[in-house]
């Protein structure tokens, strides 16, 4: 029995999963290694060959891995759990007119939950994956997500999402090094050629990178059904007709099919009235948003005008924000004013007031809240500035 303990790795056949694997090996873990089936792109469809996490090569990459330095692998099927949640919300946002995030859906509900099950089952204390991102106990005993060290890495964005439990038992080696170091390990460990293998940034069930077509093969019907909305001004005056409101996201400017003399934007999509609202690349510049399904990391509550850096996206750098919590009455969502702080027993949302303005807010992506390096917490943005 290993004096630090047995944890059951995530590996995908790739760079970052492998080296971590081989890194807690080295270090004493009794590692174990999983390798999880979410999903056969043939199902899907797409035009593309499968790429990624899910083919049959890196499954064997994974495996190869865990025999030759002399620890277990499995592999597991997840793929009627991942389907019937990750793929339907996909579908189900993008109809209703939002952009959605898979990864973190995934991350928060699916993958993170299916690890610890099987690490509980195989007696390992610890889960373990390769994503660039720290993870660290705070004086207040709360578990909070970090940045990594290699900031064009960073992965904490999409961490948001994951839970207490499942952050006290998960170790992410890799957050203190930049790719360059892991590339090096990989070298180190007898894998050259898997430092040179490429990487995949497509969502997993769309290696393709075409969503619309995956919708149009997911929803029966669907092109007919939302054919010929109109493009409209913010002022309501109708520009053109559209191919449906589904087929588009805010803050697109290619691939819209009409043209002004000037690049204008995708600013609204109202799912409704089958409308896409274009206009300016100001007009895509808001002030305030309203982020609901909340999770607190630092700290177990939010005071009213808390500061945070909020990034709304991915790549985003991060905006000077305020964070202001916000009760339901009713059907109607109100700022409360009374100065109690948002809790982890009462999240519900925030309305996040920004020192200068954002662009490109979009309902569906994901909201973090940064102090420093590390995680306060994130959510789903539901809207721009309150109706």
């Amino acid at each position: 029995m290993s004096k630090k303990g047995k944890v059951l790795v995530a590996m995908s056949g790739g760079i970052d999963s492998t080296v971590t694997a081989l890194m807690l090996n080295a270090e004493g873990y009794e590692v174990v290694g999983i390798t999880m089936k979410t999903w056969d792109y043939a199902a899907s469809g797409g035009s593309k060959k499968e790429t990624g996490c899910c083919n049959v090569d890196s499954f064997n990459d994974a495996r190869q891995a865990a025999v030759e330095h002399g620890f277990a692998h499995y592999i597991l099927d997840i793929r009627e759990e991942f389907g019937d949640f990750v793929i339907e919300n996909f579908v189900d946002e993008y109809l209703a007119g939002r952009t959605p995030n898979p990864c973190v859906l995934c991350n928060t509900h699916i993958k993170w939950r299916a690890l610890l099950k099987r690490a509980d089952a195989l007696g390992c204390e610890f889960i373990a994956t390769g994503h660039y991102a720290k993870i660290r106990q705070h004086d207040n005993g709360r578990f909070v997500v970090s940045k990594a060290i290699d900031d064009t890495k960073d992965q904490s964005y999409v961490l948001w999402g994951l839970q207490q439990d499942l952050l006290s038992r998960t170790l992410l080696p890799l957050g203190p090094y930049r790719k360059t170091e892991i590339r090096q390990m990989a070298h180190d460990f007898g894998y050259p050629e898997l430092a040179k293998k490429n990487e995949s940034y497509e969502i997993c069930f769309v290696p393709d990178n075409d969503y619309r077509g995956f919708l149009k093969r997911k929803v029966e019907g669907l092109e007919e059904k939302v054919a010929g909305g109109n493009f409209i001004d913010k002022n309501g005056k109708i520009l053109g007709t559209h191919k449906g409101y589904p087929f588009y996201t805010i803050g697109q400017r290619k691939g819209l099919d009409i043209t002004f003399g000037k690049p204008v934007f995708v600013t609204r999509i109202d799912p409704d009235n089958n409308t896409v609202t274009l206009g300016d690349e100001e007009d895509l510049e808001q002030n305030e948003m309203t982020v609901g399904k909340i999770n607190l990391v630092k700290y177990d509550a939010i005071t009213p005008g808390m500061e945070a850096v909020t990034k709304i996206r991915y790549k985003d750098k991060g905006t000077l924000s305020n964070l202001f919590p916000i009760v339901e009455t009713g059907h109607a969502l109100s700022l409360r004013s009374t100065g109690h702080a948002l809790s982890v027993e009462t999240r519900h949302a925030l309305s996040v007031r920004f020192y200068e303005n954002a662009k490109g807010i979009a309902p569906g992506q994901s909201a973090v809240f940064y102090e420093g390096d590390d995680v306060i917490g994130g959510g789903i943005i539901q809207w721009g500035k309150l109706p």
